[in-house]
């Protein structure tokens, strides 16, 4: 029988709570402490539970966080380049006990899961925004959030109550044991994974299309948690991704399904961690191009494609594929790069995402070699003032 690719650390985590242990939790329900989690830490128990995550089981404890921040492994060694951490207050991280289970909240008060704490620790914000993020400036959305959220981590495994279907996209809710298996089922062998939190604009497409004549299949798998406010919706860019496979893919060589978990916009860092979630899902490979999961200048243009160099691929085991800045060429009359073009910078046609968020706001297309015009009528029509 067919298999995928092993799952980062080799066995996929899952820390969905049988109905049965739902139960019993929910029978102790009076007596347990609780704990409110933003939005990024709801996404953080959604992608342990389901196996995103994996190897991890739950939120780290200092060994695991101290290894990370330092040396982009955890303390037993797999590749791992993110802290995923539950931050709470000093004032109620001193209420707690070791041993204790906790409930925890959503944003909105409803309950989805626990937390068996077995570890709480302080830990040096600057430290972990300098080495995580490349900056300590609080500008950073990232750093933003380490320096407004709690001085202390609660560590321990999880458990997710119930996995609930998508409110928005529940037919494109496809969880890391279901892609493995649509993986099988349609036989490929390879597939290359694409992360974006942007619509998909010519450039994007180039690479995909490149990167799927080499391999038997393409899982788009657009994040869809917590982004920044000025970032396009989830739903318009689904919207977006939808027209586009529609009327520009091979229909039986491409799966689209959403990712849960939230931007960091960590650049290089994210880089690793963006390919290890997609090898969780199934992916034997992981675009990646310029300027990955990057913000403002924080990162040079190629740094998330030169981090992959400190690891070797035993260790990390999904291989990146390096494309660089794509654009329609004047000269050759098609999309290229660097690489492939001969042509001058007059000769390029790319538009920053600045100039082209102007252009939608005042209701004008983007030229047919930097947007597909059926994208970029979705776009304009998002973008026009509600009134």
């Amino acid at each position: 029988m067919q298999q995928t690719i092993a799952p980062h650390g080799g066995i996929l985590i899952n820390r969905v709570a049988s109905p049965e242990q739902s139960a019993n939790f929910f029978s102790q329900k009076v007596h347990l402490k609780t704990i409110s989690l933003s939005q990024r830490a709801l996404s953080d128990l959604e992608m342990i539970a389901i196996g995103g995550f994996s190897p991890l089981t739950g939120f780290m404890d200092e060994a695991d966080y101290d290894s990370v921040v330092e040396t982009m492994h955890l303390a037993s060694g797999p590749v791992w380049s993110i802290p995923i951490t539950l931050p709470v207050s000093t004032a109620l991280a001193d209420t707690l006990e070791l041993g204790e289970t906790l409930a925890l909240l959503t944003p909105h008060g409803a309950w989805v899961g626990v937390l068996e704490l077995t570890g709480k620790f302080t830990y040096d914000k600057t430290r972990e925004a300098a080495k995580v993020y490349r900056t300590t400036d609080e500008k950073h959305p990232g750093v933003k959030v380490i320096y407004d959220q709690g001085e202390v981590n609660l560590a321990g495994p999880v458990w997710l109550f119930e996995r609930k279907p998508h409110p928005e996209f529940p037919s494109y809710q496809v969880d890391p044991a279901a892609s493995r298996a649509a993986f099988v089922a349609k036989g490929w062998k390879t597939v290359v994974g694409f992360q974006t939190r942007n619509p998909i604009h010519r450039a994007h497409e180039y690479i995909q299309k490149c990167a799927l004549e080499t391999v038997d299949g393409l899982f788009l798998h657009p994040l869809v948690g917590a982004t920044k406010e000025d970032d396009i919706p989830a739903d318009v860019r689904m919207r977006c991704y939808e027209v586009l496979l529609e009327r520009y893919y091979p229909q039986n060589r491409v799966i689209l399904a959403i990712l849960p978990a939230a931007m960091r916009y960590a650049g290089p860092r994210e880089a690793i961690f963006h390919s290890l979630i997609r090898k969780n899902y199934g992916c034997t490979h992981f675009i990646v191009g310029r300027d990955h999961a990057g913000v403002g200048d924080y990162y040079g243009t190629y740094d998330a494609q030169y981090i992959f160099d400190e690891f070797s691929p035993e260790e990390l085991g999904i291989r990146p594929m390096m494309f660089e800045h794509a654009f329609y060429c004047k000269l050759t009359q098609g999309m290229a790069t660097p690489k492939t073009s001969p042509s001058a910078k007059e000769d390029r046609i790319h538009l920053s995402g600045t100039k082209v968020r102007e252009m939608l706001r005042r209701g004008e297309t983007p030229p047919p070699e930097f947007s597909r015009p059926e994208v970029a009528k979705i776009l304009i029509e998002a973008m026009q003032p509600k009134g």
